[in-house]
């Protein structure tokens, strides 16, 4: 299934991430210019609870897949932007971000996941090369390091979990 939003439908988007080939460090990160839009103006955008979230997910060798979300809230710095996210959708196979429903979000400094493990410091972002929304890591691997932690996937993707590219897009 091809990604792209229909242009006939009313919707606007705001990408939120795009991440080609799992990246394999900061400054190359920076290289290609990928961003991440920052957990502060999510929190103001998405406490309305009137936005979707969308994934955009390439597989290795295939083709794009998407998984939706019709509710997509994160709270606030004092919640340390706790995710709640709702109602799947999609031709992804399995329902992987809703692993990480009701996690707080985790940084190399702000370790916030449950995760045990003491070569990395008991820190999915340490091990993962990333911070995200981490439940005991994450079944959703899309911001992390291809090669490290749990990669670069999405746990029970159609035809397998390794993904080439994804994008995270805030609908309304």
């Amino acid at each position: 299934m091809h990604s792209v939003a229909n242009p006939a439908e009313p919707r606007r988007f705001q990408l939120l991430q795009p991440l080609v080939d799992g990246v394999q460090d900061r400054i190359q990160r920076r290289e290609r210019q990928l961003y991440w839009l920052g957990n502060d103006l999510l929190s103001q955008l998405t406490h309305s609870g009137r936005y979707k979230l969308r994934f955009d997910l390439r597989r290795r060798g295939a083709g794009w897949y998407y998984a939706e979300y019709n509710t997509f809230v994160v709270m606030g710095e004092e919640d340390n932007y706790k995710l709640h996210v709702y109602e799947y959708s999609g031709n992804a196979g399995r329902d992987s971000f809703s692993y990480q429903n009701g996690m707080m979000f985790t940084t190399y400094d702000r370790d916030n996941d449950p995760w045990k493990n003491i070569p990395s410091r008991n820190n999915c972002a340490v091990y993962n090369g990333g911070g995200f929304w981490y439940n005991n890591c994450a079944e959703c691997a899309v911001n992390t390091i291809r090669g490290r932690g749990d990669d670069f996937r999405w746990y029970g993707l159609t035809g397998g979990n390794g993904l080439q590219s994804s994008r995270m897009w805030l609908h309304c």
